[in-house]
């Protein structure tokens, strides 16, 4: 199973039963997605740029992105994958994905709204995908979400970074992959010095089977892909 960043919490997970694509925001991937293709599409919550985007492919004469669900733009290339961004647990093209529903703030939504954390199962590698997560887990949530080999991390959101190590120690995962939403450099580093690992080299892509997950908690960085 590969994972490659495009920016922020947009990630492809791509798998024998099939290509994954998460929180594909025209403002990230652009109004074409920019070759991104998948035969799913997750959204975790709502982008606040959506609007901003659906102007700005008006006034520029672009198409307009498709709006899908709960009014997430998506962008063409993506345009006939299948859409999910509710809880609850689908089987879609071979694959297997969880939805549990958790919040970009520690006050139920009230302040940030409702974010999804999805759990996939590609080649038996289990990947939680946190989405804009912005609080620490319940015993129910940790319940849904389960055993989770990858756990893909928002750095720069609502949790600081010694939130987010509290986070990562919650779910238990063997591989992490920091996602930081914006500029989140500083973030990052503290997250880094809280998980007690040096900063290495960012990698193109992260190739990982039930085989390979390490036995201690490893940090993989990803150098979103169309930045360099």
């Amino acid at each position: 199973m590969e994972i490659v960043s495009f920016g922020e919490t947009c990630l492809r997970l791509r798998g024998r039963e099939g290509i994954v694509a998460t929180d594909a925001y025209p403002r990230i991937v652009g109004p074409t997605g920019r070759g991104l293709t998948a035969d799913i599409v997750t959204y975790s919550h709502t982008d606040g740029q959506q609007t901003l985007g659906l102007r700005a492919a008006a006034s520029s004469g672009k198409r307009k992105p498709a709006v899908k669900g709960d009014g997430h733009l998506v962008p063409t290339s993506l345009e006939p994958a299948f859409l999910l961004d509710s809880p609850g647990e689908f089987e879609v093209h071979h694959v297997l994905i969880t939805g549990i529903q958790t919040y970009r703030d520690e006050s139920g939504g009230s302040e940030r709204g409702s974010n999804i954390t999805f759990v996939y199962e590609l080649d038996g590698v289990h990947v939680a995908h946190l989405g804009d997560i912005g609080h620490l887990l319940d015993q129910t949530q940790l319940g849904e979400i389960g055993a989770v080999d990858v756990a893909c991390v928002p750095i720069g959101g609502t949790l600081v970074a010694a939130r987010v190590a509290e986070l990562v120690a919650q779910l238990d995962a063997k591989l992490v992959v920091p996602m930081p939403l914006g500029e989140a450099n500083g973030e990052l580093d503290r997250f880094l010095h809280e998980m007690s690992v040096p900063k290495g080299e960012p990698s193109a892509k992260l190739t990982v089977s039930s085989s390979s997950i390490p036995n201690e908690t490893t940090v993989a960085l990803l150098d979103p892909r169309g930045r360099t």
